[in-house]
């Protein structure tokens, strides 16, 4: 089976030299129907079927051992069946096979089931023709859900007309990566013929050095050769090689996230920050005097086309239950219900999801990634005793805007002495509710306004605020 560089080099040699499946036989020794596979056929990655085989998987012997072997690691070790015994269990209900094939079960059983604990150069020169992009991750913060999240922003920057894409992410894996990729060539309706990246692990498998090019990761390189670009990893500690995105992760943060603006979700906030930065191509380039939307023009005609087959993003790794069936996923401890009971699991992780599957192809749990329910929650009780010594000040806050709706319009009263009565108010509820809380039971914390003049609020405003579109709101806020 030729290797991702084998297969990579063939695509190379067919589509941008336009070589004949006979030349490249020849050039590289290979059998002809090799060269015609490989050279023509889209090759996208799918889930395996993890099927083992033998009458242990197949037949009812190995669930019964399983479940033994489950009962047995919560006694302590000389109480437990050793193989044995319970290959005796065994034929007395009939089992056909063999001492040694229970030894292998067992074996195989304990390797997934076992916890954590018990396991022991030269320089380039920097030329930017068209179609050539440069790559590279920002961290950036938003407000999600009443609380403020780390988010990773990708950015591709088209240094010949200073064009800039960018993408908002959970995390910086190569799910993230490969997904957030996909998002930017939509955008740009193709896709750049070199992508310059730094070291990142994401991608490279071995770090560039002076004598040794860099060595990409096999999921990376069969990305690549799907979509037709090529691949350049800067020198190790060399930001100037991909000065162009260095800038424009500032820019963007600058301009698009200096004030952490509210997300609804992923999909909705991307398209909006999008048009933002369709429309931010209005102004002119730095050195050329023409605007960059002139530039991207012109540039765009020297794109890739987009591969007519859609790419799917997905990694599927082997993960294992500890003795509480807690299985172990991003650095987090996510308990599935009798996942002990399963031999094997296999985890499909997508960039935003996960599905934990067994070997007879049966989904026993799925959900979102623990990365994507990270957040710091908002300090209001210290921001609201702050508002207390300049209420006039309370609706000029940077935090004003991450209020619920409800409470904006309770706490923002013209009398100043009840506008104190009610933020002091706010602050005793928060020493038992957060924030959302009090929200969702607004009438039952507070009051009803047809029952006390106290917190009349005038709730056609608030009517009137849920038919804008808080994204576009939040993001220019």
């Amino acid at each position: 089976m030729l290797t991702m560089t084998d297969i990579n080099t063939i695509r190379n040699l067919r589509n941008n030299h336009d070589k004949s499946i006979n030349h490249i036989k020849k050039e590289l020794s290979i059998n002809w129907r090799t060269a015609k596979k490989y050279s023509d056929t889209d090759f996208v990655p799918t889930p395996k079927k993890h099927k083992k085989s033998g009458m242990m998987y197949l037949e009812k012997w190995g669930s019964i051992v399983s479940l033994w072997l489950f009962e047995d690691s919560k006694l302590p070790k000389k109480k437990r069946r050793n193989a044995k015994f319970i290959t005796i269990e065994l034929k007395k209900e009939g089992f056909a096979g063999s001492y040694r094939t229970v030894c292998n079960f067992i074996q195989d059983w304990k390797s997934t089931h076992y916890t954590e604990s018990n396991e022991d150069q030269g320089f380039e020169r920097l030329e930017h023709p068209p179609a050539e992009a440069q790559l590279d991750f920002g961290t950036m913060e938003v407000c999600h859900e009443g609380a403020f999240k780390d988010v990773k922003a990708l950015v591709m920057s088209y240094p010949n007309s200073n064009v800039g894409f960018a993408v908002a992410l959970p995390a910086e894996n190569q799910e993230c990566l490969l997904e957030g990729m996909k998002e930017l060539f939509r955008q740009a309706n193709g896709v750049p013929k070199k992508i310059r990246i730094d070291n990142m692990s994401t991608a490279v498998l071995q770090t560039k050095t002076r004598n040794t090019p860099a060595v990409l990761t096999d999921g990376f390189l069969q990305f690549a050769s799907h979509y037709g670009f090529e691949t350049q990893v800067c020198n190790p500690r060399s930001g100037n090689e991909k000065g162009s995105v260095e800038n424009k992760v500032g820019y963007v943060r600058y301009n698009f996230f200096s004030s952490t603006p509210i997300i609804l979700d992923f999909e909705s906030f991307n398209q909006t920050l999008a048009n933002q930065l369709v429309a931010d191509r209005e102004r002119l380039h730095y050195e050329k005097h023409r605007t960059i939307a002139e530039l991207w023009l012109e540039e765009k005609a020297s794109l890739l086309p987009l591969p007519g087959v859609d790419y799917p993003v997905f990694k599927e790794i082997e993960v294992k239950a500890n003795k509480y069936n807690e299985i172990k996923m991003d650095n987090v401890w996510i308990h599935v219900p009798q996942s002990r009971n399963h031999s094997l699991i296999y985890a499909l992780l997508r960039f935003d999801s996960y599905q934990l599957i067994s070997i007879d192809g049966e989904i026993i749990h799925e959900g979102l990634r623990p990365y994507m329910n990270k957040k710091r929650l908002i300090e209001w009780a210290i921001i609201l005793q702050d508002w207390r010594r300049k209420p006039r000040a309370m609706v000029y806050s940077r935090y004003w805007k991450y209020l619920p709706e409800r409470i904006k319009l309770f706490l923002n009263h013209p009398d100043w002495s009840e506008q104190d009565h009610r933020v002091n108010h706010l602050l005793g509820l928060l020493a038992t509710h957060d924030m959302l809380g009090i929200d969702a039971n607004f009438y039952e914390l507070i009051g009803d306004s047809s029952e006390s003049n106290t917190y009349d609020v005038d709730w056609n405003n608030y009517d009137a605020f849920l038919l804008s579109s808080p994204n576009e709101e939040a993001i220019n806020g």
